[in-house]
């Protein structure tokens, strides 16, 4: 048994699971499936032809700890899911999030409010993405890895699997760390090796290859690659390689 909210426009063509919650001025499109047990929460528009995985929570109110650095805004808009969105198993995806088309969030992701994923992205089982994270079209995200709060991957980006972001230089819990939290910038076209550590507020450049386990401290060179602890320049990337 389903329960689906009087107010919640479910198209005709669409398919609903067992045991299954749809809220309030929900939007579900063409053809789209929705998996048992699987909730929807107020307001979420889910664009024709997605896929919602079973147990998935989609639309979810933040509601972030009395201790937590990052603060919500008065009001934040409903969540939206563009078209052929894949939502896999177990995800959590937050109020105010916005999914591009043609993506994928792959089982037991997370992803906060605040953040704009473009289209065909691949966010890998068990990644988590932070608040305020801007991920662009066609970038890969493998399993594991933890993307940050105010951390920005542009096009094409390749993050391999267990990459840690970080965002914060301060040992002691000040108060003026707030106002100087910064994620990484990792620009269109680069590829971070796995298990990786980059620093708060670093850029890496465009086509700029991290090794595999480098702990990234500076910002980088375009097209150069780098590895070690701390990561040092080690060659130009092959021309092969480039985009």
């Amino acid at each position: 048994m389903n329960f689906i909210d009087p107010s919640a426009i479910v198209d005709e063509t669409a398919k609903v699971g067992y045991f299954s919650v749809i809220e309030k001025d929900v939007k579900i499109g063409k053809n789209v499936i929705v998996g048992n047990r699987v909730t929807i929460h107020e307001g979420t528009a889910i664009g024709d032809n997605t896929t919602i995985a079973d147990g998935a929570v989609v639309g979810k109110p933040p509601k972030p700890a009395k201790t937590s650095t990052v603060k919500l805004s008065d009001s934040i808009p409903a969540l939206e899911i563009g078209e052929e969105v894949t939502i896999g198993a177990n995800c959590v995806i937050y109020r105010g999030a916005k999914i591009g088309s043609s993506t994928l969030i792959a089982d037991l992701a997370s992803v906060r409010e605040n953040v704009e994923i473009g289209n065909f992205v691949i966010v890998g089982r068990g990644v988590t993405v932070e608040n305020f994270v801007k991920i662009g079209d066609r970038t890969k995200i493998q399993s594991n890895s933890y993307i940050t709060a105010y951390t920005t991957l542009e096009e094409q980006v390749f993050i391999a699997p267990c990459v840690t972001t970080t965002n914060d230089n301060f040992m002691g819990r000040t108060e003026e760390r707030f106002d100087k939290i910064k994620g990484a910038h990792v620009k269109k076209g680069a590829r971070v090796g796995g298990a990786s550590i980059i620093l708060p507020g670093i850029v890496v450049e465009e086509e700029t290859f991290v090794a595999a386990g480098a702990l990234v401290t500076k910002n980088t060179e375009e097209k150069t690659l780098i590895k070690g602890v701390p990561a040092k320049f080690v060659k130009m990337v092959d021309e092969r390689e480039l985009l």
